[in-house]
This record gives C-alpha cells, sequence and structure tokens, in this order.
C-alpha cells in the first residue's frame, strides 16, 4: 500500500506540494482540504482581479486532479468538521498550508477605529469572499500604510478607472463600489527609505501605465545599489501623468497613532525630520498577516523545524514561513518539504485516509467545483472573464446539482 498525504488548503503552496509529491511518486494518494467549497485560495481571493496572468497558475493546478490523481475535498472546516488529531490518525502526514488569512493589526493608539481596514479584510470584499464583510466607504483621501506588493495592489485597483478593469474577474457590486467611492486622493506610506521598499520594480512600472492619476513621489532619497536605483528610477518615471486623481509616495514614516474621535481622520507618524500628522478619510494597513486562530501556527519554529512540527506532520508556505514571498517562493518551499516528506514516510497499512472525509455529509469535490468554474465561466459580462458566485449556499447547490439530477 502506497503512502496516504493530506494537505490542508488547497492554495498555492498547497497544489505546489501536491504537484512536487505526485510527480516524484505517482502512487502516491494526496488529498487536499480546504475550508472553502473551491480550492486555490490565495490565487482566487488574494491576487490581484486585474493580474489575470498570475491567475492563470490554475490551470496548471487543474492537472493535479485531472491528471495525476489528486483528490478535492472542499467545505470541510478544521476543528468543526474533523479535527487535526482525527487527520494525523488516518493519513500517514499531514501538512499545514492553510496560508495567513487575518491583517496584522496597526499596533499603534486609535489602530482599532472606525475607518481603519486591514488590506486583506478589504480586498476579500473586493474579489467577493463568501465570508467578506460589506465593501466600506473610504472618504475621498485614503491613506496606505506599508508599501509592499499588497500596498501596491491595493493602490492600483482603487486609482483604476473603469475602463482600466477590462478583462479582469472583478465582480458588478465591486466594479459598482469603485466608480461611486469618490476617491480624490490617495497617499501611501512606508517605513523604509525608498531604496529599501519592499514593493516588486515591475509593480511600480504597472502604476505608470495608468491614465487617470498625478503621481508624487517625496523622499525618495538616493542609492548607490544597482538593484536597488532600479526601483528609484521606476518611481521618478512615474512623476509624468496629468490626471484628476492624485497619488502621493511617502518614505521613512513610521505610524505612531492614528487620530480621531470615533473614525480616523489623520496618521500622526515619526520620521527623521521629527513628528508629521497625514489627514485622511480611512486607513488601509497593508503591514503583514497572521493566523486566523483555527490551526496551530504556534506549534511552529520555523527556522528550527525546516518544515516538520511533530512526526508526520508538517507545514509549508506562508503558514511556515511567515507572509514573505510571492508565489514561484512557494513553489520552491513545497519542493524542499516533497524531498523531505517523501524520505520519511513511512506507509501505515491501518491507516483510513479519506474513508474520515468520505463521512462527512456537505463536501464538494472536484467535480463539484467544476461546475461551480463552468457557471462562472459560461455568460460574463463584457470587460470580464468571469462571474463569481459570490456564496457558500449557493457554490454547494452548483456543486450538487449532478448529485440531484
Amino acid at each position: 500500500m502506497t503512502g496516504q498525504i493530506a494537505i490542508i488548503g488547497a492554495g498555492p503552496s498547497g497544489c505546489f506540494l501536491a504537484q512536487a509529491l505526485l510527480k516524484s511518486d505517482p502512487a502516491l494518494q494526496v488529498d487536499l482540504i480546504d475550508r472553502l467549497p473551491v480550492p486555490y485560495g490565495l490565487v482566487r481571493y488574494g491576487v490581484a482581479a486585474d493580474h489575470q496572468g498570475t491567475k492563470a497558475v490554475s490551470r496548471q493546478f487543474a492537472r493535479l486532479f485531472e491528471r495525476q490523481g489528486a483528490r478535492f475535498f472542499g467545505n470541510v472546516s478544521i476543528g468543526s468538521d474533523v479535527t487535526l488529531d482525527d487527520l494525523r490518525g488516518a493519513y500517514d502526514a499531514v501538512v499545514l498550508a492553510a496560508g495567513l488569512s487575518a491583517d496584522r493589526a496597526l499596533a499603534v493608539p486609535g489602530g482599532d477605529l472606525g475607518g481603519v481596514f486591514g488590506a486583506g479584510k478589504l480586498t476579500r470584499a473586493l474579489y467577493e469572499h463568501p465570508e467578506a464583510e460589506a465593501l466600506p466607504q473610504l472618504g475621498p483621501r485614503p491613506l496606505i500604510v506599508g508599501n509592499g506588493n499588497v500596498a501596491i495592489d491595493l493602490l492600483r485597483l482603487l486609482a483604476k478607472t473603469p475602463e482600466e478593469l477590462e478583462g479582469s474577474d472583478l465582480g458588478h457590486s465591486p466594479t459598482d463600489w469603485l466608480a461611486a467611492s469618490g476617491i480624490e486622493e490617495i497617499t501611501i506610506t512606508g517605513r523604509s527609505p525608498a531604496a529599501a521598499a519592499k514593493f516588486d520594480t515591475v509593480m511600480i512600472k504597472e502604476l505608470g501605465k495608468l491614465g487617470g492619476v498625478t503621481i508624487r513621489v517625496l523622499g525618495a532619497g538616493e542609492t548607490d545599489d544597482p538593484q536597488a536605483r532600479k526601483k528609484l528610477e521606476a518611481l521618478a518615471a512615474l512623476e509624468e501623468g496629468e490626471g484628476p486623481r492624485r497619488i502621493t509616495f511617502r518614505f521613512g514614516l513610521t505610524p505612531i497613532a492614528v487620530e480621531g474621535d470615533s473614525r480616523a481622520e489623520a496618521v500622526r507618524f515619526a520620521s527623521d525630520a521629527g513628528e508629521e500628522v497625514l489627514p485622511c478619510s480611512s486607513v488601509l494597513t497593508a503591514i503583514g498577516f497572521d493566523a486566523p486562530g483555527d490551526l496551530p501556527r504556534d506549534l511552529l519554529l520555523a527556522e528550527e523545524s525546516e518544515g516538520k512540527l511533530a512526526e508526520g506532520l508538517y507545514a509549508t508556505g506562508w503558514f511556515r514561513r511567515g507572509p514573505r514571498g510571492t508565489i514561484p517562493d512557494n513553489r520552491a518551499d513545497a519542493k524542499e518539504l516533497a524531498e523531505r516528506i517523501l524520505t520519511e514516510i513511512a506507509p501505515d497499512t491501518t491507516k483510513t485516509g479519506a474513508a474520515l472525509l468520505g463521512a462527512l455529509p456537505d463536501t464538494t469535490d472536484y467535480s463539484g467545483w467544476s461546475r461551480i468554474d463552468n457557471a462562472e465561466t459560461a455568460n460574463p459580462p463584457p470587460g470580464r472573464c468571469r462571474v463569481k458566485i459570490t456564496t457558500r449556499e449557493d457554490m454547494l447547490r452548483l456543486a450538487r446539482e449532478e448529485e440531484t439530477q
């Protein structure tokens, strides 16, 4: 009997790991488990709606289920539907690949005021995650704290015209929300100097294609580092537009308080020059992510464990390393962990594997996801590539259609 492996999380980290495992040993039984009724996680609900090239990795992941024999078990909540201990008892190895979906809090006075929104929470609403809250009112002058790629994605979407969203999968309601936002000016701030900012240069160059903005870059400074200089050059090239919506980049600013009575009205920053207060109508934080609390990330000692938490229990991707690195970085991480698992796994013929999951009443499988996918892409409106099913109930109904016919 070959080994049985359960991967908790069917996003990029989980799918890359399943790919690597099955490529090395096609006889393995690999089951991907997700809390949502649909797979692909971050690709579906985290990658920007206008980055369809990045989202295309899902076609590669589809081969996992269609050709390599992996199985998908969706709508399974760890802790309520099945416990981690149950899975460890049923499988030869269990891997936590659930990512990090909770926004890291802005731990300054006023960080919990109304009008302070985490980037993850906001983008899940924009991308129509079934558990997302309603899209909020940002007012005319939102201020972004953080300048990594997540912050730049958010900035770009807020600044785009409706015409510039052609070809995306942004839904009707989020599209209307953006069009009616009334945003006049966006300020984006970072703690580090521009040369050390965490965004990728290609993301900055993409901002240069926006037609409806005027961009200012204040305090970018200089650098002798050739790679860092490319960032400064990309920023300098942005200051050519003459659109009505204003964007201002600021660097070297550390937030020390959000000011306002019941709602954010300004952010107080510390810098080398002293303190500075920037007025705003809302605050969007893009300062990293944490585990949501339903999986034991406190077990992790990433530098020491190298992916192994206990006998037969492993972790990969952001869940292991923290919120650093891109989708390709997760592929490399998964390949390394696959090699380790394959050297350590000891198949046990008494393990029941997927029989544990098959006994659950409301799981979805890959065929069910295919019906959802087909329904979303069958007749998209002009300018869109899909219309997402936005509620868990409707997803489950579509997934079960064949069973009820």
